[in-house]
């Protein structure tokens, strides 16, 4: 599959410009991604319509807590990012690529997330943006079969892309690593500052937009980083936002320590008097897993694990005070 959003340098040389790192290509090379590749002197989609993983999920394990919560959907993986996150949960596909698979068509994953009940098809496991065109394709056609399409992204893609996928795109959930840019050159092999915009650029095409900061001890864990990061997400996305603290775990290059109860719970706090909605995910804790009125603190979904139940709900409405809700049944 021929590949967009690619230019030729010359007669030895395309570049990729998908994403901020516009890879240059020669024949055989692959971008940094490593599924993007020049064959036959055109840019390749290598791993098109090949599936790593798929299945019926809960909408709360994206982890969209304010998008038709306690409804499942159906799931799909692929291979390969444009990050190389040191201490990434997914790495064992994210950071390689198989070019020989069986390959799906766009219309045989909307048949099986019909099939399944689901209210529509997650893009997820690995970074579904460098899968670009069969995201896209599938996408279109989940539309016209009433589905809706749920992005799970670390947000590193060009805003000209971008533009031409959003509109396709319900909800996402973007992973910001950081607020701080050496952070993410560092530990992430990235830069921070394209995830901002296109956070920005989602919430402002209408997509339901929710967040997500993996807490690294001793890497992003300081209080006054993640109270920065809360103070951007309200002036730029809204405090009624929601952002969910995530506990690391020692994976890939990165062996330190997993993230304490106590810490990701400090955090928590720091980020609550700044943010309309914060939750707490990948750890234990009776904080920050149901959703409470901002108005009168009245819970308004109550959670355990992934089960969940709308208790306090009545239309989009806080039955307690008449607040509005702020989720997308």
């Amino acid at each position: 599959m021929k590949a967009a959003f690619q230019h030729r340098l010359d007669a030895d040389r395309v570049r990729c410009d998908l994403c901020p790192h516009h890879c240059v290509l020669r024949e055989g090379e692959a971008g940094i991604c490593k599924v993007r590749g020049v064959r036959g002197g055109d840019l390749k989609a290598l791993c098109y319509g090949i599936v790593t993983s798929a299945g019926l999920d809960p909408m709360e394990k994206k982890p969209l807590y304010h998008f038709h919560p306690g409804r499942k959907i159906f799931s799909i993986g692929g291979w390969g990012c444009n990050l190389a996150c040191e201490f990434c949960q997914n790495w064992t596909i994210s950071q390689h690529a198989e070019e020989q698979g069986r390959a799906y068509r766009p219309e045989s994953i909307v048949h099986e997330a019909k099939r399944s009940g689901s209210v529509g098809i997650a893009y997820t496991y690995n970074e579904p943006a460098v899968g670009y065109e069969f995201m896209k394709a599938t996408a279109a056609l989940a539309i016209k079969e009433g589905l809706v399409n749920v992005m799970v992204t670390n947000g590193f893609i060009a805003r000209e892309p971008a533009a031409e996928l959003l509109p396709l795109v319900d909800a996402l959930n973007i992973d910001i690593k950081s607020i701080r840019d050496d952070f993410y050159r560092k530990l992430c092999h990235g830069s921070l500052d394209p995830v901002l915009k296109f956070s920005k650029q989602a919430s402002e095409a209408g997509c339901h937009v929710e967040i997500t900061n993996l807490i690294v001890p001793g890497a992003n864990d300081r209080g006054n980083e993640v109270a920065e990061l809360a103070d951007w997400i309200s002036g730029h996305l809204g405090k009624a936002t929601p952002l969910h603290l995530s506990a690391y775990h020692p994976e890939f290059k990165m062996d330190a320590g997993p993230t304490s109860g106590d810490l990701i719970e400090s955090l928590y706090h720091v980020c609550k008097d700044r943010l309309d909605y914060v939750y707490i995910g990948n750890v234990r804790t009776k904080t920050g897993q149901n959703t409470l009125c901002p108005g009168c603190g009245a819970v308004l979904i109550q959670r355990r694990g992934y089960s969940i139940e709308i208790c306090g709900i009545q239309g989009n409405t806080c039955a307690g005070c008449g607040r509005k809700a702020d989720i997308r049944i």
